[in-house]
């Protein structure tokens, strides 16, 4: 088995600590996730005849702002918002809150919130229409095995829709502090193919993968660095060094980042990967580690009688 890739301890810590920070930066989040609902507009084409969802899965939810959304496109719909971070949790709580707590409206319904990791959902086989999950998947070792689970808890024919980052995402952060530190600075990221193959492999059918660029500027590369430590976005690899980044190899690493100076300041990029796809009918099999495994419900196993 090979090492993991992040420290997951790490990745909630640092969540965990941008709770209160989040949402005042968090534009190119904001972003990423008006796109996915244009996206979900697809579901609510009266020419294909589905039913609303019952059952949605906002998962990374954070601070619960797309979980909101979701909850008032569908009003009747359980919306489940799952986070690896408690203080996410209690944060979105909050937020969710009436604005006067005498007065709460007892018709409003409020999304189910679930402290757990994407890795091993707490949800039973096929008991989810929708799964939506916004710019969490690129902390995850093996997205395979992530997909994997995503199908088992996916009703036949369920949506799964999500969005990552890509491998050109803050490449002038990675390459600057290449020239100052052998340690890795930057997490790598899955491509698009990578993810279309991913998606393949696990069994989900009609995908579709997009590709965005998106490019932000910051006086100096510090600035930089304090808006990913308010999203929570801080070196979470497994391999980092374990001490603190020393003042010499930043000056270094922001001399270098400062080749790429335009008149707006800093450049930053980052590419936004969004997916959807389908899960399939029932009895179709589930592939894990390269092979297949076939479910098959009892009640469709023939009986043969000896006579």
């Amino acid at each position: 088995m090979s090492a993991p890739l992040f420290d997951t301890r790490q990745v909630r810590r640092a969540f965990s600590r941008s709770a209160a920070s989040y949402d005042a930066v968090a534009q190119l989040q904001r972003l990423a996730e008006a796109r996915l609902f244009e996206s979900l507009d697809y579901l609510d084409d009266p020419a294909l005849g589905r039913a609303p969802p019952r059952r949605v899965l906002d998962l990374g939810c954070g601070t619960g702002h797309a979980s909101a959304l979701l909850q008032r496109r569908w009003p009747k719909a359980e919306i489940l918002s799952l986070d690896l971070a408690l203080p996410m949790l209690r944060q979105a709580r909050a937020a969710a809150q009436p604005a006067s707590r005498w007065l709460p409206n007892p018709f409003a319904r409020a999304p189910m919130q679930v402290c757990a990791d994407a890795r091993q959902l707490p949800l039973a086989d096929g008991s989810v229409d929708v799964i939506f999950s916004n710019l969490c998947l690129q902390w995850v070792d093996d997205l395979g095995a992530v997909l994997n689970g995503f199908r088992r808890a996916l009703k036949p024919q369920g949506m799964l829709l999500f969005s990552t980052f890509g491998p050109e995402t803050l490449w002038e952060l990675r390459d600057a502090f290449a020239q100052a530190d052998a340690a890795p600075h930057v997490s790598p990221f899955v491509d698009t193919a990578g993810i279309g193959d991913a998606l393949v492999n696990a069994g989900f059918f009609q995908p579709v993968v997009d590709r965005d660029e998106e490019t932000t500027c910051y006086p100096d590369m510090a600035a930089l660095m304090r808006e990913l430590r308010a999203l929570g976005a801080t070196n979470a690899l497994a391999s980092r060094r374990p001490t603190l980044t020393g003042r010499g190899r930043f000056a270094a690493a922001s001399a270098a980042y400062d080749v790429h100076r335009m008149d707006a300041g800093l450049p930053a990029t980052w590419e936004i990967i969004s997916a959807m796809a389908w899960a399939p009918e029932p009895g179709a099999p589930i592939r894990e580690h390269g092979a297949d495994l076939v479910a098959v419900p009892v009640s469709r196993i023939p009986i043969r009688r000896r006579s």
